[in-house]
């Protein structure tokens, strides 16, 4: 009975021992696939953190207005005998764009001019009478009246007739007609516009606390989405007298050169102003920075040791930062890491604290403080 008992009691330790033993194994090779996972390291590309040359610009939207801009109608109504002009034709000033029917207007000339010559031969002959004390001083300065009237009479009729030829106040180039031939115009209606386009003016605002910053003379960069590759210098040429209650923003005026005559009235442009003195800050690709609504955050890459093979391992920490201006591609940061750090610039999505990373940068985001588009 005790043999019997000793040999079951063997048995069961056998196979608690075998249980326990199996258990031990699956726990090991369930850590060692587990450290093995965790260690596998995560491809990312990465920059050093490094400190640049950071000129401050001001940043603003503008309207494009040309120096002298006009839409030209008569002064007087009639109807259109004569259109001398094309659509976008470039005119100098005086240049002759239409005329109107005269109607009976010369006639009415001639019989003003002839009402001017009685006049003068009246009061030259009463001038000689009232010399010979035949006519009296009163009927000398009652012919001198009439005189002076008939030839304002003249001169108005001949302003009238003038009217009815319409010419370019200034050069220019023409926009689209707006009229035909034998049609009846009322005082005001608009024929065509005329613009002047070179120079032309940019009008844009800017808030009141950069006017102690900014002067006329100061040097300005304008670029519009119709020509994205080009940039358009100019200066700033007036600023205006009082700031805006509404905004507290003031109205600055600058002039561009506009050679090409690409620029148009109406168009809005995008404008930097270096209104500040260069400053030295530390920049990161804006790709390197992930922002949120706690805080903007960059992955820091830390060496960890050396692999089996000695090569050195590399780990990720996420590290808090705080970011000021941008431009182009690039941001500055002002607080958070240091000059020389490497950072991660893609891949992040892919990390957490603690990570392990290969670097390959045969790839890398754009860090270009005037990034340009790509043609098509």
């Amino acid at each position: 009975m005790i043999k019997r008992m000793i040999i079951m009691l063997l048995a069961v330790g056998a196979v608690l021992g075998g249980v326990y033993g199996f258990q031990v194994l699956k726990t090991h090779l369930i850590a060692k696939a587990l450290s093995d996972y965790a260690a596998a390291p995560q491809t990312v590309s990465a920059t050093q953190a490094q400190f640049q040359d950071w000129q401050p610009l001001q940043r603003a939207v503008g309207t494009l207005r040309a120096t002298q801009g006009v839409d030209i109608a008569p002064e007087q109504p009639g109807i259109i005998e004569t259109l001398t002009f094309l659509s976008g034709q470039d005119v100098a000033a005086g240049t002759l764009l239409m005329t109107m029917r005269l109607n009976d207007a010369n006639s009415r000339l001639a019989q003003l001019q002839a009402m001017q010559e009685l006049a003068e031969i009246t009061y030259q002959r009463d001038l000689r009478q009232f010399r010979e004390k035949i006519v009296s001083q009163a009927t000398v300065d009652a012919d001198l009246a009439n005189l002076k009237s008939a030839r304002a009479q003249v001169e108005a009729q001949k302003a009238l007739i003038d009217t009815k030829s319409i010419r370019a106040p200034f050069a220019g180039r023409l926009g689209i007609r707006q009229v035909d031939v034998g049609q009846y115009l009322n005082p005001g209606t608009p024929i065509v516009t005329l613009q002047a386009l070179d120079p032309i003016y940019l009008d844009f605002y800017l808030p009141q606390q950069t006017l102690s910053r900014l002067a006329v003379g100061e040097v300005l960069r304008a670029r519009v989405d119709a020509l994205p590759d080009q940039v358009f210098p100019g200066k700033v040429t007036a600023i205006n007298a009082k700031v805006e209650l509404s905004s507290r923003n003031v109205l600055i005026r600058a002039t561009l050169a506009n050679t090409g005559l690409k620029l148009l009235p109406g168009m809005y442009a995008t404008v930097e102003i270096e209104a500040e003195k260069p400053q030295r800050l530390l920049t990161l690709p804006q790709s390197a920075v992930a922002f949120n609504a706690y805080g903007s955050t960059v992955f820091v890459l830390e060496e960890a040791g050396k692999d089996d093979k000695g090569k050195l391992k590399l780990v990720a920490q996420q590290t808090f930062v705080t970011t000021g201006a941008s431009r182009g591609d690039q941001i500055a940061v002002l607080s958070g890491i240091k000059e020389g750090q490497t950072v991660v610039t893609a891949g992040q999505i892919k990390l957490r604290n603690g990570t392990a990373v290969v670097v390959d940068n045969s790839v890398q985001p754009s860090a270009s403080p005037a990034p340009v588009l790509p043609q098509r």
